[in-house]
């Protein structure tokens, strides 16, 4: 039987940095993933680095959203340091379109809600805008501009963090899930996997959404299917610099030269089927925004199934279950969330402290609004 100082469940991005920066420190990392580790939602995504809050309801994401940022160059250096790869780190800034309805209200309320939770946001007319983007629609009224987003590469990114790990020293397993917490009364001992046992004096939860099957870990990351459904195209008459919005629709360019557009947000279980409903949608709002991607080609199609919890915020932290930790939740931030949450789960092992206020993300927060409810 493996043993191991820290046993991770789940190979993504968040699972993978977490093994990076605890293998860093010196610990004996081992990572098992049920599949090829990196090939779900991870895999799956449009790779943006955006703090931007959607909506006020995202607000209490912003500490650590922020935090993440402002980690990422230096993170971004060591994974291309220790592996060699490019994983296309593009700081360009993104625009968001406004195509219709109250313009100036519009433009007031979400640079005012940028504005206060410190982000930088710029409104511009349509005639700026096209100055910086000039393929965008003819139809558009004004746009706001965010200098500070960024994106990479998202599979080339989290196969290098998974690399990074591995030369580090984690040792990776793939096609060897945990089925289970092993847990000996108030101590969690390790995880029980498909094939055998692996122990460990800190457990790590980072399955994504697949984390609430692992039995034992559900009370404490309740997390479920969200699935998005993504398309990559590439035209050769259109050349995007920024990532570019209007409503629910993205298009991230690549520095290979394709565009992906997204996405959906299914509550369809663990279902990756994509559909004619979700392509249409997207590609409606991608020539919305971008007519002259009429001409573009399909180069291809997916689906990613992202991890939602009961509130949509992140589930990072301890439990009430001796060295069991959780780190899931991530819903749509997943990659922008990775060197934060691979920082603050490391301090914690490590140091028994963390550097940010993490206690509106704490797994205990479903296990004691369960109490309430029982009470």
């Amino acid at each position: 039987m493996n043993s191991f100082d820290v046993v991770i469940a789940g190979g993504g991005v968040i699972g993978g940095s977490i093994a990076l920066e605890l293998a860093e420190g010196g610990m004996k990392v081992g990572l098992y993933d049920a599949r090829e580790p990196g090939r779900e939602a991870s895999w799956a995504s449009a790779g943006m680095i955006s703090p931007a809050p959607e909506s006020p309801a995202m607000i209490p994401y912003m500490p650590i959203s922020l935090g993440s940022v402002a980690l990422y160059p230096e993170f971004i250096k060591r994974v291309e340091e220790v592996t060699g790869k490019n994983v296309g780190y593009r700081k360009s800034g993104a625009l968001d379109a406004i195509l219709a309805g109250n313009v100036q209200e519009e433009l007031s309320t979400i640079i005012a809600l940028q504005h206060g939770v410190g982000l930088r946001a710029e409104a511009l007319s349509a005639e700026q805008a096209r100055e910086l983007e000039p393929a965008l629609t003819e139809e558009i009224e004004a746009a706001i501009f965010r200098p500070d987003e960024a994106s990479l590469d998202n599979r080339v990114f989290t196969d290098a963090v998974l690399e990074a790990a591995r030369i580090k020293g984690a040792k990776i397993f793939a096609g060897n899930g945990a089925s289970a917490v092993w847990r000996e009364r108030q101590r969690a001992k390790g995880l029980i996997l498909e094939q055998g046992r692996v122990e460990a004096k800190w457990t790590i939860i980072a399955a994504g959404c697949f984390s609430a099957r692992i039995e034992g870990a559900a009370p404490y990351a309740p997390v479920f299917p969200a699935k998005g459904q993504m398309v990559a195209l590439r035209c050769e008459s259109v050349s995007l610099r920024h990532v570019l919005w209007v409503d629910h629709t993205y298009l991230v360019p690549r520095s290979d030269g394709r565009i992906i557009a997204g996405s959906t947000i299914e509550r369809t279980g663990f279902d990756h089927d994509v559909t004619a409903g979700g392509i249409q949608k997207i590609l409606g709002g991608a020539l919305l925004l971008v007519p002259a991607l009429e001409k573009a080609r399909i180069e291809e199609t997916w689906a990613g199934l992202r991890p939602d919890s009961p509130d949509h915020l992140p589930i990072i932290g301890p439990t009430d279950i001796d060295g069991l930790l959780v780190a899931t939740g991530h819903f749509r931030s997943g990659i922008l969330l990775a060197p934060i949450t691979a920082r603050l789960i490391g301090e914690w092992v490590m140091k028994q402290r963390v550097s940010l206020d993490w206690e509106r993300f704490s797994p205990m927060r479903f296990m004691e609004a369960s109490r309430r409810r029982d009470a």
